[in-house]
Parts: structure tokens; C-alpha cells; sequence
């Protein structure tokens, strides 16, 4: 073969491969895109989890108030990923539909200006966090020594919160831009050095000092700072990052339109649950711990139908961008199938053994109760839960976030709330966890006719795509 033939074939791979690139998801058998996004994301959620996992055991070794302490954080910190999975979501968006219609250039700013947006926001929000953490767990409900473990807590978490909030982000721009594998990658490398950094700073091992809860807190902090500094390479390294700030406030502007609706769904959310667990604060510290033990058990499950809705987002993206509805419909109907199956299984094996592993974590029998109750009662509806989150992920995909806005409004204050109290007036809290499978199973009901008709409308010939 010819120097001058040898070099025709190179340039002929090398543009082969960048419009590979390009294509993304828009070209390939729909499942093999779908299983590739989502199992690679399985993977690192379910690190993270079994992360929180892991931490539950360490807290649960100081005791059951440093366990109750971590679900009176939870609402808390759970606010807080509402303003990076918002701002994730609006630029994962608007970044895979441009993408899709074959504008990387454009991409490359929207990507740039998206990690200014989550930065700058990081920094208000941790600072104002620290600040007003104490504030924040007494308005929760929590008194003493619960209160003070908390608040030690959440100022540590808060204090590496811009670096949390530049790794969601940067984890959902990767996605956005058809690469499937690294973030899931780089979320399982930061849960195990979580893992591993724990007990020495929890407990004070090799010489530290023992920085109990705040120890956790640290630990966490760490790890995701690493991931922050990995997400950021692998943009750069492939050429999606530009040092410009021409038409930022625009970009913001478009990555806001759907961030801003996705940001006030994430808030929703924790608003509810504030509510619920000042409920169950009500019935004792030993069952906040219980729910909160439970319900880091049950996320292990419900993490594989997260991975399975993430996966809709940035696929249905691209095929929306490069005007593939068959596509769409294709990948939501596949992934509605698995979520509904998938509930069945998580049912089944929380069933089996989630109270030995809740027993592992905290054998208080107080916890164990109230941890059975939630295998036997929420876990039967979580493949609706699914169902919603896929809804809400294909609408931002479509550049409407207005539907999953209203369907974060009935989940988390419309239904939910005065059933819970209607629960926790007649049964306790186990009325709660009724009230909580009902609405899912009306939700998710609900947010799936609504998708189904917009796609199929905005898809029809004059339907208005746009």
C-alpha cells in the first residue's frame, strides 16, 4: 500500500470516527444504546449507594442517633442535588438536541457555559448553606444533641458542595455528548475511595483524629472533589470545552428553560419530605433511623430504575434533534417494560432480606420494625416511581419541562401530603408508607398517559416539534 493511499485511509477512519462522534444514539439497535447508558450508570449509582451504604454502617457503629441524624439531613441534601440535577438536566438538554442536529461547535459553548453556571451556583448556595445550617435543622423539627450532629454534618457537606454540584453537571454533559461509559466509571472510583476514606476519618485510624459524623461528611467531600477533577478532563481531552464567554447569558438563558422548571421539580420534592419526616420525627428518633435505613436499603434497588430513566434523557435528546421519533417511542416503550418488571423483582428481594440487612446496620428492634414495614409496603410501587421519572426525563429532553414541573407538584404536596396525614392520623407511620406506594402508583399512572400523548402529538406531521 502507497504512503499517499495509506494516508487516504487514515484521514477516511479518523472522519469515520469523529462522525461516529457526532452520531451518537441517533444510529444503532435502540436497546443496545439503552443497556450501554443505563448499565453504565447502574454501575456507578449503585457504587454510590452501596457507598451511603457503607456510611450508614460506620454511623451505625457510633450509634442510633448518629442515624437518625443522617435522615434529618437527608431533606437537606436532597434540596441541594435539586439545583444540580436541574441545572444538569437543562444543559444535558439543550446540549444533546444540538448535538443530535449536528452542531458540535455549538455544543462545546453550551457545555463551557453550563460548568460556569453550576459553579458560580455551588459557591452561593454552600456558602449561604454554612451560614444558616443551624437554622436549617431546627426548622426540621431537630432538637439537642440531634440537632448539633446534624448541623456538624451538613457545614462539611456543604463546604465541598460547588465541587458536588461541577461533578453532577459535568456527569450529564458527558452522557449528553454520546459518552455512555465514563461517568459511570468515575461515579463507582469516587464511591469506593468514599468507602475506603470512612472509617479513618469516622472513627480515627493510622494516627487522625476521629472526626466522627463530620468524618463522613469529609469523606464524601473528598471522593467527589476527585470526580469533579476527572469530569472536567475528559472534557477537555475531547475538545467540548471552549474559554469563551460569547453568548453566555444566552446559553444560560436556554440552559435555564428547561434547568430552571427542573430545579423548582427537584425542590418539590425535599419540600414534601420536610413534611414527612417532621411526621415521623413525631414518632421518635428510632424511627426516623428506621426509615432512613430503609430507605438507603430500598435505594439500592430503586438506583437500577434511576440509571434506566437517566438513560431516556440523552438518548431521546439526540434522536429528537436529528428528528428520529420512531426512536423515542421505541426507547420509552422498552424502558417503561423493564421499570414495571424491575419493581416486581426489588419487591421480592426486599422482601427476602432486607431486615438482615437492616439488622447488620442497626439491630435496635425498634429500627427492624419499622424498616419491615417499608420492605411489605413501598417497595410493591417503586416500578410506577419509574415510570414518573422516565415521564419527567423525556419531557427535558424535549425542551418541555413544564409537565414534570406538575408532576413533581402531585407526587411530592398534592397527593402525597394529605394522604400521609391521613396515614399518620389512622395508622402511624405506617399509614405514611401507605400514603407514599399510593401516590406513586397514581403518578406514575398519570405522568405515562401525559408523555405518551405529547410525544405522539409533537411527533405527528404539523405537530409542532419545535
Amino acid at each position: 500500500m502507497t504512503v499517499e493511499r495509506q494516508a487516504i485511509r487514515k484521514t477516511r477512519t479518523t472522519g469515520r470516527q469523529r462522525d461516529a462522534a457526532m452520531r451518537g444514539f441517533t444510529e444503532g439497535p435502540v436497546a443496545r444504546h439503552l443497556i450501554r447508558l443505563g448499565s453504565f450508570m447502574a454501575m456507578g449509582s449503585l457504587s454510590m449507594n452501596a457507598s451511603m451504604f457503607a456510611e450508614a454502617i460506620y454511623l451505625g457503629m457510633i450509634g442510633t442517633q448518629a442515624l437518625a441524624a443522617m435522615g434529618v439531613a437527608f431533606p437537606v441534601t436532597i434540596t441541594l442535588f435539586a439545583f444540580a440535577g436541574g441545572i444538569g438536566t437543562g444543559a444535558s438538554s439543550v446540549t444533546a438536541r444540538t448535538i443530535g442536529a449536528g452542531d458540535r461547535e455549538g455544543a462545546a459553548l453550551l457545555i463551557t457555559h453550563s460548568q460556569f453556571l453550576a459553579l458560580g451556583t455551588g459557591i452561593v448556595l454552600g456558602a449561604l448553606g454554612v451560614v444558616y445550617a443551624y437554622d436549617i435543622v431546627s426548622l426540621i423539627g431537630a432538637t439537642g444533641d440531634l440537632r448539633d450532629l446534624t448541623t456538624e454534618y451538613l457545614t462539611v457537606y456543604l463546604l465541598g458542595f460547588p465541587a458536588f454540584m461541577l461533578s453532577i453537571v459535568g456527569s450529564t454533559l458527558l452522557r449528553a455528548t454520546g459518552n455512555a461509559k465514563s461517568p459511570g466509571i468515575i461515579m463507582t472510583a469516587g464511591s469506593v475511595l468514599q468507602i475506603v476514606l470512612g472509617p479513618p476519618l469516622i472513627f480515627g485510624w493510622f494516627g487522625m483524629p476521629g472526626l466522627g459524623i463530620a468524618g463522613a461528611a469529609w469523606a464524601y467531600v473528598i471522593s467527589r472533589t476527585l470526580g469533579m477533577g476527572l469530569y472536567i478532563v475528559l472534557l477537555l481531552r475531547a475538545r467540548m470545552v471552549r474559554w469563551s464567554f460569547v453568548g453566555m447569558l444566552d446559553s444560560w438563558r436556554r440552559i435555564m428553560h428547561v434547568g430552571g422548571p427542573a430545579v423548582a421539580s427537584g425542590l418539590v420534592m425535599p419540600a414534601g419530605m420536610l413534611i414527612i419526616t417532621r411526621m415521623l420525627i413525631g414518632h421518635g428518633e428510632a424511627v426516623v433511623a428506621g426509615y432512613n435505613v430503609a430507605s438507603r436499603v430500598e435505594t439500592l434497588a430503586h438506583m437500577i430504575l434511576w440509571s434506566a430513566s437517566s438513560s431516556v434523557e440523552p438518548f431521546v435528546g439526540q434522536n429528537w434533534g436529528a428528528r428520529f421519533y420512531d426512536r423515542v417511542k421505541q426507547a420509552l416503550s422498552l424502558t417503561h417494560r423493564f421499570s414495571l418488571a424491575w419493581g416486581v423483582v426489588t419487591f421480592v428481594l426486599m422482601v427476602l432480606v432486607g431486615k438482615s440487612i437492616v439488622a447488620v446496620i442497626d439491630d435496635n428492634p425498634t429500627v427492624i420494625e419499622v424498616s419491615v414495614w417499608f420492605f411489605y409496603i413501598i417497595p410493591l410501587s417503586i416500578g410506577f416511581m419509574g415510570m414518573t421519572q422516565i415521564a419527567s426525563s423525556c419531557f427535558n429532553a424535549l425542551g418541555k419541562p413544564t409537565p414534570s414541573l406538575v408532576i413533581s407538584l402531585l407526587r411530592a404536596l398534592v397527593i402525597i401530603v394529605p394522604l400521609a396525614i391521613l396515614g399518620n392520623y389512622l395508622y402511624g407511620y405506617v399509614g405514611i408508607f401507605i400514603a407514599t406506594a399510593v401516590t406513586n402508583v397514581v403518578v406514575g399512572l398519570l405522568a405515562w398517559q401525559w408523555n405518551w400523548r405529547v410525544v405522539n402529538r409533537m411527533s405527528a406531521p404539523g405537530g409542532g416539534t419545535e
